[in-house]
């Protein structure tokens, strides 16, 4: 199986327009376009049902005790955790792309709807949710595509990696409010195929990428 995006290759930085954070003219960090990038895939196995597909960004400080604190850098040598940007199931078996924008058009305060979405699919939540959960303004279920907004004083770069899983099921096994690692342990014995693509971002002016 093959996945694609005629937004970024593999291994080169995603446009700013696919993510939730951009560099400012002046700061550190600005609101961006946050629209989901376009997806194409193909060569899915026989006996393919229904396929999940999943963002997430596996370089996210442990700790954050320097996160986004002037005159702090966080080292590249910080232990890193997994962050869930997108967690889409139930994708019918004959769909073969996602469209630019289609998921997600701008940032939405306290969290877009779900977990009902287009084509008869459903949206987990991502890791803004508990990341803004102490933000009363900011503070909600965010369900499907937040984009990149990795701390602006981050030293690593981050990888953002879209995974699609071609399943011998047609519906997830995963009900009412559920997270990455619910689809992750759910779909566990039923994934027939599966193909990566990864991005690069970074806030930080310091970082190449």
């Amino acid at each position: 199986m093959k996945l694609s995006s005629p937004d970024f290759a593999d291994g080169t930085p995603i446009p700013e327009e696919f993510a939730f954070g951009r560099k400012p003219a002046e700061g550190h960090v600005e609101l961006s376009s946050n629209h989901n990038p376009a997806l194409n895939w193909s060569d899915a196995p026989a006996g393919t049902r229904s396929f999940v597909l999943i963002c997430h960004d596996p370089d996210v400080p442990s700790r954050g005790d320097d996160v986004n604190q002037e005159g702090r850098s966080v080292p590249t040598d910080l232990s890193r955790v997994d962050f869930f940007h997108w967690v889409l199931v139930d994708i019918p078996a004959d769909l073969r792309e996602i469209a630019a924008g289609s998921f997600s058009d701008g940032v939405t305060p306290s969290g877009k709807p779900g977990p009902a979405a287009l084509l008869g699919t459903r949206q987990g939540v991502n890791d803004y949710t508990s990341w803004f959960a102490g933000d009363e303004s900011m503070t909600g279920d965010y369900y499907g595509y937040d984009g990149p907004c990795p701390p602006w004083n981050d030293l690593l770069r981050h990888r953002y990696i879209f995974t699609l899983y071609a399943l011998d099921l047609e519906r997830c096994p995963v009900e009412g409010r559920f997270e990455g690692a619910d689809v992750r342990e759910a779909i566990r014995g039923h994934i027939l195929a599966e193909a990566s693509i990864t991005g690069l971002y970074t806030l930080n002016p310091a970082v190449t990428l």
